[in-house]
């Protein structure tokens, strides 16, 4: 049995299967919701029911009220439809967003890297070609772990039929452990995709700034070689930011698209260089670097984050100071539950600006 659930105020339709949550249903039949955390904690899927019975699932009772509740409001990512169903979404979808439906795909991990003392690199064959934009990321399946995990994808979306994922090992993390420690060659997991409106605004004039903290790299690597691939005369400007030089994984290869590229442009800092690293390059925190690249005068840009938060956060108020506002500031942090997700270790939240 299945319901047929409209969204306004754009009139799409999905078909949601019984069980099945209505953001599953519509990501997955291309229709898209705004959404973060995707297990009921974070309260950015909220909508209002229309009309049509529905169980609210396990949503939160801090990401939905009971005052909320009485009003008819729910969250996409918990709620199963028990009727046919009208719901109200506050829907800001990028004129740039391709809206490429979600999938589940068998990936066959082909290769495995260390990038740096903390940080792998994955490589997985899928079984058939994944759509995505460079960006956007992908819910993995670990055997003997609850839930899923999202990861960005590193590799060109032309090369459709390959994922490539860098992956930090997190303490005491279920599923990063499993990868650092368990994973092999051979092994088949599912992964389902693509998510996220993590991606470049093609269509915006200006320069693109890039900056990346850790395994924060893999969405902007993505996109960068989507955009060289494809020549794009816009200025880019990548900062990498690590804490020494053993965690400034793949300098060369961005070395090399430097040399190769009038308008792109590489520039490596550490925080915390080691005595032996013999490090000559910038020093301190990525922004600041950024922020000193340009001389303040960020105006212009279109600005994409990918890191942890503290480096998000920082980086927003120094583009702010240096004139680029929130229309122009794109961003993918990445919360695990360190640094206050939940209990245990869950999925990535994406949260927009």
């Amino acid at each position: 049995m299945s319901y047929r659930v409209t969204i306004e105020p754009t009139g799409d339709q999905i078909d949601v299967e019984e069980g099945q949550t209505i953001l599953d249903a519509a990501l997955r039949q291309g229709v898209w919701l705004p959404f973060a955390c995707g297990h009921g904690t974070c309260a950015t899927c909220k909508i209002q029911v229309l009309e049509g019975d529905v169980d609210v699932g396990e949503a939160s009772s801090f990401a939905l009220m009971d005052m909320e509740r009485d009003e008819g409001k729910i969250l996409a990512c918990c709620a199963i439809p028990e009727s046919d169903m009208v719901v109200e979404a506050d829907i800001d979808v990028d004129d740039d967003f391709a809206g490429y439906p979600v999938e589940d795909y068998q990936a066959e991990v082909v290769k495995i890297m260390d990038l740096s003392p903390t940080i792998k690199g994955v490589h997985f064959k899928l079984d058939r070609e994944m759509s995505f934009q460079a960006g956007q990321y992908i819910n993995l399946l670990i055997p003997g772990v609850e839930g899923t995990r999202a990861f960005s994808i590193a590799n060109n979306p032309s090369l459709a039929n390959e994922l490539e994922l860098h992956v930090r090992l997190v303490e005491g993390g279920a599923g990063t452990g499993w990868i650092h420690q368990e994973m092999k060659v051979g092994d088949k997991l599912t992964v389902s995709g693509p998510y996220g409106q993590f991606f470049v605004r093609k269509s915006d004039g200006g320069g693109a700034i890039f900056i990346a903290g850790g395994s924060g790299l893999s969405s902007p690597q993505s996109m960068i070689l989507d955009l060289l691939v494809s020549e794009d005369p816009r200025p880019m400007y990548l900062f990498q930011g690590a804490r020494n030089l053993g965690e400034l994984y793949n300098r060369s290869l961005f070395e090399q698209l430097d040399q190769q590229h009038d308008n792109f442009h590489y520039i490596p800092v550490l925080s915390a260089p080691e005595a032996d690293d013999d490090w000559q390059g910038l020093t301190g925190y990525v922004h600041d670097a950024a922020n000193q690249y340009f001389d303040g005068k960020l105006r212009g840009n279109k600005a994409y984050l990918c890191g942890p938060p503290p480096m998000i956060d920082a980086a927003i108020t120094t583009l702010m100071q240096g004139r680029v506002f929130e229309r122009d500031i794109h961003m993918e942090k990445f919360v695990t539950a360190a640094d206050g997700a939940g209990d245990g270790e869950r999925s990535a939240l994406f949260k927009r600006i």
